[in-house]
């Protein structure tokens, strides 16, 4: 059975975005080129950031993705909201209660989704 241990965001720029998600994680890119730049996750999982321009085969499109933070309450799903309007980010779904728990949803450069929820 294939477990899935790398997500690749195709990004316009893997330098800016390798400084964004550097702060927002609070980690270092474990490689780091002008064209690709890799994350190791505290989960193990790998987070790459590839230039749309040099992915091979072509991607149709840039943006568009989501990567969904669980957190224990929601009060860090507010405290976090907050914290992340402050920085500037773009924020697209103010905290609400959904069928699967408490969210918000904000962007990054390239338009991929943040989500952060406590399931509830």
């Amino acid at each position: 059975m294939f477990n899935p241990g790398y997500i690749l965001l195709y990004v316009s720029s893997p330098q800016a975005s390798a400084a964004f998600y550097s702060e927002l994680l609070g980690l270092t890119p474990i490689e780091n080129s002008d064209t690709f730049a890799l994350f190791k996750l505290t989960s193990g999982v790998m987070l790459g950031l590839w230039s749309a321009a040099t992915v091979e085969p072509a991607a149709t499109a840039v943006g568009g993705s989501e990567l969904a933070f669980s957190v224990a309450d929601k009060a860090t799903v507010d405290a976090t909201h907050a914290q992340w309007a402050a920085r500037g980010l773009t924020i697209v779904q103010t905290p609400c209660a959904l069928d699967f728990g408490y969210t918000f949803v904000a962007l990054d450069a390239d338009g991929h989704r943040l989500r952060v929820f406590t399931p509830g």
